[in-house]
Parts: C-alpha cells; structure tokens; sequence
C-alpha cells in the first residue's frame, strides 16, 4: 500500500523504524503478555494518537481493554450499512461512556448507491466484493495515518488464525500489527467481561457468538466454532481486513 502524505505533525516514522520498533517489541512480549500492558507500551512507545484499534463490538472487551490501556485512544469500527441495531448500539454506548474515540468507518456508497450500481444484496451475490467495498476499503484508507493497530483477532476463532502472532510486521499497511488477545480463549473473554462488567452485545445472549453484518450472520450451534455464524453456506471465512 502506497502511505499519502496526510501531514502529520511528527511525519510518520519509516518503515525501517517502524520494523525496529516490532522487532524490539517481539523480544519483549510473550504469548502471557498482558494485553493492557502491550497496548501501553505502544502507546508510550510511538504516541497515543498514533495507535489505532480496529473493534467490531462483537462485545465489548478491546474496546474496554483499550480505554484502561490508552485512555484517548482511536477505535476504529467499519460501519458498513449492514449491523445489527445491538451492534450499533453498543458502539454509541462505548462511546459515550468510556474514555475512547470512536471513528466510524463508512463506504463510498451507501447501500442503495450499490444496490443500484452492483444488483440487490451483493452481500448474497458476491460478499468477497462486498466486504471489500464496505469494511475493507474505509479501514486501509483510515490506517494510513497510523503506526501501529490493534485488533481482536484470537487464534480460537477458527483454524485460519490458529498461528496468529501477539506482535507482527503487516506488510500490506507497511505499520505494526498487535493482536493483544491472540492467546485467549472463549472463556478467558467470558471471565474478562464478568471480572470487570464489561458491556456486551446483547446477540451474544442468543447465540451469537461472532457479530458480524445482519444479513451475513447466524447464531452458532453447541460444539460449533465461533466464526460458523459468519458467511454461512459457503467458504468464506474472512472479510478481507486481515489477508
């Protein structure tokens, strides 16, 4: 990806500094890192504002790791037309009660410009396209003005990202890559959101254990991975964002 020049005051590091600081950070962290503790010591590291944490609300466990970590600090959300009124409705709780910014990401078109332009229901036809219009695209062009994002990715979450790292170069958005809860599993989020009380998506009640966009998402059975409710009845396990 090609960085544009947005006129940021410090310039952002280059590429070679922004390795050295992955590769210092790597030798420092383990998989037992605590993930409040990781994101604090990007924050102090490279600065707050440019550190960035991608969120779902999914539930509401980065975004609350992410506000005792660096208090300030950017969430970003792709709004693509397409949540569930609970997922939007815990985002606007978050941002209303906790010590974040919450940017929402929206696409070029609205859902009846595309509607319009690509046929009814491209989440149906061809969802490789529409994931890449609507969530994709808005999170590379917002990322440009960072160093270094956050994400809730768990290894857990299908076989896909069973070797997900705690700390890694993303070559795509040339910028540091942390996944601060990689190690935990189903349970470690449960017992997060119980030990501090933290706001959840109400779907996750009902069986929702991966919140996703509306039309693109199903509960998930007993025994099921979490990510089964994604894009069910075909292949697709990933958005786009984290290829």
């Amino acid at each position: 990806m090609t960085v544009i020049d947005l006129g940021l005051d410090p310039p952002r590091r280059s590429t070679a500094e922004l390795r050295d600081v992955t590769d210092h950070a790597q030798g420092i962290f383990g998989d037992e890192a605590d993930p409040v503790e990781l994101l604090l010591w990007f924050g102090q590291r490279l600065g707050i504002k440019r550190v960035a944490v991608a969120v779902s609300f999914s539930d509401g466990v980065m975004a609350f790791l992410a506000s005792k970590a660096l208090p300030g600090v950017d969430l970003l959300f792709g709004d693509t037309g397409y949540h569930f009124a609970e997922t939007l409705g815990l985002r606007d709780a978050v941002a209303s009660t906790q010590p974040v910014n919450v940017r929402s990401l929206t696409p070029e078109l609205t859902v009846a410009e595309q509607d319009e332009q690509y046929g009814k229901d491209l989440w149906q036809t061809d969802p490789d396209k529409c994931c890449a219009m609507r969530k994709t695209a808005p999170m590379d062009q917002a990322l440009q003005r960072y160093e270094v994002w956050a994400t809730g990715l768990r290894r857990n979450d299908h076989a896909g990202r069973a070797e997900t790292p705690l700390i890694q170069w993303d070559e795509k958005h040339q910028m540091i890559k942390v996944n601060p809860i990689a190690a935990y599993t189903d349970a470690d989020i449960q017992g997060t959101i119980e030990k501090y009380q933290i706001m959840e998506n109400p779907l996750r009640q009902i069986g929702y254990r991966s919140v996703g966009c509306e039309p693109c998402t199903r509960p998930v059975a007993e025994g099921e991975d979490d990510r089964s409710g994604r894009w069910a009845g075909n292949q697709k396990m990933e958005c786009g964002m984290h290829i």
